[in-house]
C-alpha cells in the first residue's frame, strides 16, 4: 500500500499533522510512505517509520511549486492521498482514496480540524519520531544532572514575542530556592537567526547553569533534547508544538495569535494569554514586519502563577 501524504510548510502546523500522521500509520502497518512538506519542516520527518520518500515543496510564487511536485508524485497510482494544504493535487493524481483539507472554523483547534478529516474524535494527538542518533545528540547537550527548563524566547514575528526581561525574570523566580526548579539548568532553544531575540535571555543566565542550542541543534535532535527536559515555556512557535508532542510539560504564551486554534495540545500542557483585547493590538497602523511586541498585557505574575498550576496538574496526575 502507498500513501502520499502532503503537510504544511511551518513547523507548528506540521507538528499538528503528526497526530493524523501516527494514525495512517498504526492503521496500515505495512503501508510506505510518501510525505510531502516545506523546506524548514521536512526535517521532522526524516525518523518516520515505514517512510519511503521525503519530498520537498519549495513555495514560489503563482503556486509553481504544484508543478514539479506533481511531476515526482504522478507516475504512480496512491492507495490514499491526504492533503492538508487543500490544494487541487489530490483529484489529478490517480488515487483510490482521497482525503483533502478544506478551510475548517477558526475557533476549532487545527487538531480537531484534522481529525475530522477521519472522523476521529478524540482526534490523535502530535507525536515526534527520533533516531538513534538524533537522541545521542540530545544526551551530549542535555547530560545528566540537575533538572532542565527549556525556554522558546523567539517567535516568527515580533508581535508573538514576550520580552526578553520579562522571560530573565521568569526563570530567575522558577530557579529560586523556593521556586518550581531550584537550581535548575536553563536551556535556551531557537532557529540560528533568531539568536538576535535570544541574546538578552542568554546574557542574564550563569554561564554554569546555561545551555545555549540557538541554532546549534537540528529539529529532532532539540526534539529529543526537549524530551530531556523538565518544563518549556515558550512563544506560540512551532518549538512550543514540538516540546508538547516530546511529552514535556509545556506552558504557551500567547498574545495576537489565536490560541483556540494553535493551543499546544495534550494533557501536560497548558497556555496563558494577554490581558490585552484583540482590538488593542490590531490598530489602523498595524503591520507584522514592523510592529514591536504585543505581548505586554503578560505579566511575569500570570506566567509564573500559570507554570505553577501546570507544574502542580502534572503532578497530581503522575501522583
Amino acid at each position: 500500500m502507498h500513501i502520499l501524504f502532503v503537510t504544511a510548510t511551518r513547523i507548528g502546523d506540521a507538528v499538528l499533522s503528526t497526530g493524523l500522521l501516527s494514525y495512517l500509520i498504526d492503521r496500515h502497518p505495512t503501508a510506505r510512505l510518501t510525505i510531502a512538506a516545506g523546506p524548514v519542516a521536512a526535517p521532522l520527518f526524516e525518523a518516520v517509520p515505514q517512510l519511503e520518500r521525503l519530498e520537498v515543496i519549495e513555495k514560489l510564487r503563482w503556486s509553481a511549486h504544484w508543478l514539479p511536485f506533481y511531476a515526482a508524485v504522478a507516475t504512480r497510482r496512491w492507495d490514499l492521498v491526504v492533503d492538508l494544504r487543500g490544494s487541487a493535487l489530490a483529484w489529478l493524481l490517480r488515487a483510490g482514496e482521497r482525503k483533502v483539507m478544506a478551510k475548517g472554523d477558526v475557533r476549532e483547534h487545527r487538531v480537531r480540524q484534522l481529525g475530522r478529516l477521519f472522523q476521529l474524535d478524540p482526534p490523535p494527538g502530535p507525536r515526534l519520531w527520533t533516531a538513534p542518533h538524533h537522541e545521542c545528540a540530545a544526551s551530549a547537550v542535555i547530560s545528566p544532572g540537575s533538572p532542565v527548563l527549556a525556554i522558546g524566547p523567539a517567535a516568527n514575528w515580533r508581535g508573538k514575542e514576550w520580552r526578553a526581561e520579562r522571560f530573565a525574570a521568569l526563570v530567575q523566580r522558577l530557579t529560586a530556592t523556593d521556586g518550581l526548579l531550584p537550581g535548575a539548568r536553563i536551556a535556551v532553544l531557537a532557529a540560528a537567526h533568531e539568536r538576535k531575540q535570544a541574546e538578552p535571555l542568554l546574557a542574564a543566565i550563569p554561564l554554569h547553569r546555561q545551555i545555549d542550542l540557538v541554532g546549534k541543534v537540528d529539529l529532532l535532535t532539540a526534539a529529543a533534547a526537549l524530551r530531556r527536559c523538565a518544563l518549556f515555556i515558550g512563544n506560540d512557535t512551532g518549538l512550543m508544538h514540538m516540546a508538547a508532542a516530546s511529552g514535556t510539560p509545556t506552558l504557551g504564551l500567547f498574545g495576537p495569535s489565536p490560541s483556540e486554534k494553535y493551543a499546544p495540545w495534550g494533557q501536560r500542557t497548558a497556555l496563558v494569554r494577554s490581558i490585552d483585547p484583540p482590538e488593542a493590538m490590531f490598530g489602523p497602523a498595524f503591520d507584522h514586519r514592523t510592529t514591536g511586541t504585543l505581548m505586554n498585557g503578560l505579566s511575569v505574575d500570570a506566567a509564573e502563577a500559570a507554570a505553577r498550576r501546570l507544574w502542580h496538574s502534572v503532578a497530581s496526575a503522575a501522583a
